[in-house]
């Protein structure tokens, strides 16, 4: 390999890399990235090593996100609104969640959607497009939403560790016998295995985890719709109400609050918004990032969607008004033992993947902001390990990531409530970022003026999604307040 270097110019990049403006003949220029020993390695327009991300990953990432533990809330959503209002209320959600996506796909460049400045995160978008005081309101909803996520997912698969051991419990000491035991020890293991996961450094490297947690999804849900399918066999009818669950089961105050944590409930099951452009960050091109993003957003809509309109459904035929808030581990299913318990490990090696997705953009968002202000914490150590790559640790990253996961084990044995901590999580979550910013972005890079009827269209769209969102955020409150005073902190019970 030879070139005449007649003009460079050299800046830092990621460690051992260097760019350099290579004049490779007297009219053309071009940039290339080499390692320290003169490597050629190929990058993209913004000088950062080239991007591999396809739509099939970026949909794998989506699928990791969205079909997590809220689909096992869905028989409990759909008996609290019928099988009129249930099934509506979700096709609505994932419309919405698929019009606002394409909305933010469009945000991952400023300006010229082939050519113009990336924006990494979701905050650096509302940065470049709106700016101002928008830019710390987004900040505060988009990170302590995903703060709520990976608190919600650490309740969720302690609880799917909890029930594979009171199946096991059950099937020794028969249906009836109490089996109540702690979820502590079960979190505790789950946050163990999450501290070794977080150092992973970043979202591009984590794609097979993705992969993997993505099949997981898919053999649960699975496992949890036919074993709907010979419950309904079982029973001989399809039980349930067009209206769901009748006043006299609950009272007219319940019946209220319970179709308000409903809908909390499905707007979790559809929240990925938040990891959209992260997402979209690792995809190459061409096609444009944009392009890709939108396919890959409406495959897995498409995809999850079927999933939940099954689920959902089956596990409410199956059970009708008494449909358990979480329907693998609810134990309205005793039977096959050992098929219950494969999909409960399959919820918790889905939970360790989704974990990672959600908390990636936080540790990205507090070490770019702690490298801005002590750039010498960027330090790396190599540790050549056996039979695998060398491990490039990094003591900042090491120490702060433990902390997270810490902080989100002990939260979550403060406050086991998963259908409850679900509902908040998704309605607090729902408006402010899967819509109102998308749709206030959407607006200011498309430039349409105010009243103009699309304006005022998209208006009433947002307007309509807060009133649900807030409707959604008083009914899963008013859970927790109810579930607060019958509990005593790190003392659960299953």
């Amino acid at each position: 390999m030879s070139h005449s270097y007649t003009s460079y110019s050299t800046w830092f990049i990621p460690p051992n890399r260097i760019v350099m403006t290579v004049k490779a003949t007297p009219t053309t220029t071009s940039l290339r990235t080499f390692d320290i020993e003169g490597e050629l390695i190929s990058h993209d327009d913004d000088g950062r090593l080239k991007r591999t991300g396809s739509v099939w990953t970026a949909s794998s990432h989506i699928i990791t996100a969205v079909i997590g533990s809220g689909v096992l809330s869905l028989a409990w959503a759909i008996a609290q609104l019928g099988w009129i209002a249930g099934p509506a209320v979700m096709i609505l959600f994932s419309l919405v969640t698929v019009s606002t996506s394409s909305f933010l796909a469009d945000c991952y460049r400023a300006g010229d959607p082939h050519s113009g400045k990336r924006n990494y995160t979701y905050m650096d978008a509302v940065r470049s497009i709106l700016g101002g005081a928008k830019v710390t309101f987004c900040g505060i909803f988009q990170y302590l939403n995903l703060f709520g996520i990976v608190i919600g997912y650490t309740i969720a698969a302690s609880i799917s560790m909890t029930a594979i051991k009171k199946s096991n419990c059950f099937h020794q000491h028969g249906d009836k016998s109490p089996c109540h035991m702690s979820s502590n020890l079960y979190m505790i293991m789950f946050g163990v295995i999450q501290i070794f996961l977080s150092q992973i450094p970043d979202f591009d490297q984590i794609w097979w985890l993705s992969s993997v947690a993505a099949v997981m999804s898919f053999t649960y849900s699975l496992i949890g719709l036919a074993l709907g399918i010979a419950k309904v066999a079982e029973n001989g009818t399809i039980l349930g109400s067009l209206t769901g669950i009748s006043i006299g089961a609950v009272s007219e105050t319940q019946k209220i609050w319970r179709t308000s944590q409903a809908l909390g409930n499905i707007a979790f099951a559809y929240s990925y918004a938040v990891v959209l452009i992260e997402i979209q960050d690792t995809l190459k091109s061409p096609p444009s990032e944009a392009k890709s993003m939108k396919k890959a957003t409406k495959i897995s809509i498409a995809v999850t969607t079927v999933f939940y309109m099954l689920c959902g459904c089956m596990g409410y035929a199956a059970f009708g008004d008494d449909a358990p808030g979480n329907l693998l581990t609810g134990f309205g299913f005793y039977n096959p033992y050992w098929l219950i318990d494969i999909a409960n490990a399959a919820i918790v090696v889905h939970l360790v993947g989704a974990y990672q997705v959600f908390s990636q953009p936080i540790f990205a968002f507090v070490e770019k902001s702690a490298t801005q202000r002590w750039p010498n914490i960027e330090k790396e150590y190599k540790i050549e390990l056996p039979c695998l790559p060398p491990y490039k640790l990094n003591l900042f990253r090491m120490l702060w990531r433990t902390v997270f996961v810490t902080l989100t084990t002990v939260i979550s044995m403060l406050l086991p409530f998963f259908n409850d901590i679900v509902g908040v999580i998704g309605a607090l979550g729902f408006w402010p970022l899967t819509v109102y910013f998308p749709v206030e972005m959407y607006i200011a890079q498309k430039k349409i003026p105010k009243w103009n009827k699309k304006w005022i269209c998209l208006q009433i769209f947002s307007f309509a999604c807060l009133v649900v969102s807030i409707a959604a955020a008083v009914g899963s409150i008013a859970g927790v307040l109810v579930d607060l005073k019958k509990y005593t902190p790190f003392q659960s019970s299953y």
